[in-house]
């Protein structure tokens, strides 16, 4: 799709979105105060729901970083374990080379 008819379908779908959304509330088979109220529960619900998806990407996020954090610092643990070897291999071989 070239982008100005994605603009255009994407107002398209909104503006039915609302149309819709709109035409349900007046030709709703319950009274005014009904549908507010079924509304009104329903986006309380809504909110709980997001709440909790909320806390548990929270929760998905910590666990992530604390294994990240695990991981990176079992490498750094690995890399300084080979640079004290090295060394060690280095000294060995300076004091091997300055005895013969």
């Amino acid at each position: 799709m070239k982008p100005h008819r994605l603009e255009y379908f994407v107002i398209g779908v909104v503006l039915g979105a609302v149309g819709g959304f709109v035409a349900g509330l007046l030709f709703a088979p319950e009274s005014g105060a009904r549908t507010r109220r079924r509304l009104a529960d329903e986006a309380l619900h809504m909110a709980d729901v997001a709440r909790a998806v909320a806390e548990r990407a929270e929760h998905t996020a910590e666990l992530v970083g604390e294994r990240v954090d695990h991981y990176l610092g079992r490498d750094e643990q690995v890399a300084w374990r080979k640079v004290r070897e090295i060394r060690e291999g280095v000294q060995r071989y300076s004091r091997t080379v300055m005895t013969s």
